[in-house]
């Protein structure tokens, strides 16, 4: 299945989240072996973006459940639990010797 985003073809699930983001995972997940410098820079970059774009969060949720409701739809078929059945008590006047 192709999923064009801006006018740009993603061929796999991760490119297709950057381009929905307009940014790289890497940004947001951090990468394997970075070193404090290049995490505080990439912590740093993260923030600016979120103070230039706050409804970021926002529209990732969004994207994330539309994702999740089309692909999977069965994850949002909410059923309520059965309550366990709990302890009875007995009317009868027994309890148990000290």
């Amino acid at each position: 299945m192709k999923h064009i985003v801006a006018g740009h073809v993603a061929v796999t699930a991760t490119e297709f989240v950057e381009l929905a983001l307009g940014t790289p995972l890497d940004l947001w997940l951090g990468v394997e072996g970075e070193s404090e410098m290049e995490r505080a820079a990439r912590l740093d970059a993260a923030r600016d973006i979120l103070a230039a774009y706050p409804e970021l969060p926002d529209d990732v949720s969004r994207v994330a459940a539309e994702a999740i409701e089309a692909f999977a739809p069965e994850l949002f078929n909410v059923v309520p639990l059965a309550r366990p059945a709990g302890r009875r008590r007995s009317r009868g006047g027994r309890g148990v010797a000290a």
